[in-house]
């Protein structure tokens, strides 16, 4: 809904990218519109009575007649409502533009904190800021993304990084740490610093990837190329490279300290690193009480916590 380049803006008829908080404003108003949409159709609607051919109760199949700033929709969808009511709404953006658009409309947040500090500052005010707009904590879940690389000694999986490594073309990684950065870094030396770079306030891409790129690379006093193994592996997110319990160690603790409600698992390779993943850590964490050993529900809402919405229209006269 808001992404971050004017190339992708050049795909839908613009020449650049709108200005960041127009984006916000532009996004707020499009998730309105879906919820609707995906509230048109009353969970009872379908009559789907062979004998006198009728498949919906029309009063309860409403048209929407929506009249926005950026969109214009009548409905209803052509779809009846889904059993988990909606889609569940995932939002990614740190900026503070990005924070008031997830507390009023996210239910998961992927976020992309390398340290437990920041992922902390960033969980309270997320969650305080939802309460601000009328919802329970419980109503959107924090979920940084990990990179996790799994190896049966701690030198084993840092031989296995080193050798992700490896593989990263230095001109794929400089483009898109150059990206990241809104900043062509072509002409500096991969060993040496980042150059100075633009105020945050001067950034009308992804704000809080800039953002999270250069305190990277200022806190741990990274050379270029040593960030773009960080960038383009795993594209900024959370990096844990160590054996199974070691990686479930510092999984609880983000988790125990308030840091996140769960996490996005990022696996270098596919399947590979995903099975081990699952095979090796998972049940782990399913020794100390922390994951589920059998669902207990069927949709992603139910296994993530999230109540299922009531459409909005429920008891509404309006309808076609």
């Amino acid at each position: 809904m808001t992404s971050g380049r004017d190339e992708e803006a050049q795909n839908f008829g613009l020449a650049a990218h709108p200005g960041h908080e127009e984006r916000y404003e532009r996004a707020r108003e499009f998730v309105e519109v879906v919820n609707k949409l995906w509230d048109s159709w009353e969970d009872d609607a379908i009559i789907a009575d062979q004998v006198s051919g009728q498949f919906a109760d029309p009063d309860k199949v409403h048209e929407l007649h929506h009249r926005g700033q950026s969109f214009s929709v009548r409905g209803p969808l052509n779809l009846p409502r889904s059993p988990q009511g909606r889609p569940v709404i995932i939002q990614a953006g740190a900026s503070e533009t990005g924070r008031r658009l997830a507390a009023e409309t996210a239910e998961v947040v992927f976020t992309a904190w390398q340290t437990l500090e920041e992922a902390q500052r960033f969980y309270r005010d997320v969650k305080s800021l939802a309460v601000a707009n009328g919802r329970s904590p419980e109503d959107i879940k924090i979920m940084p993304g990990i990179y996790a690389v799994i190896g049966a000694t701690e030198e084993e999986a840092k031989v296995k990084e080193a050798l992700l490594q490896e593989q990263v073309l230095p001109a794929v990684g400089l483009s898109m740490l150059s990206a990241s950065l809104n900043v062509d870094l072509t002409s500096f030396p991969l060993d040496g610093p980042l150059p100075d770079l633009p105020e945050l306030a001067a950034i009308n891409g992804g704000k809080s990837r800039f953002q999270l790129v250069s305190e990277m690379a200022r806190r741990e006093g990274l050379t270029i190329r040593q960030l773009i193994y960080r960038v383009t592996g795993a594209r900024g997110h959370r990096t844990i490279a160590g054996t199974p319990t070691q990686i479930a160690d510092q999984l609880e603790e983000w988790f125990r300290q308030g840091a996140c409600d769960g996490f996005n698992i990022m696996p270098p390779t596919l399947p590979g690193d995903l099975e081990e993943f699952t095979q090796l850590v998972i049940p782990e964490l399913q020794r100390r009480g922390l994951f589920r050993t059998e669902y207990t529900g069927t949709t992603l809402r139910e296994h993530l916590g999230l109540t299922r919405p009531v459409s909005q229209f429920a008891n509404s006269s309006s309808a076609i």
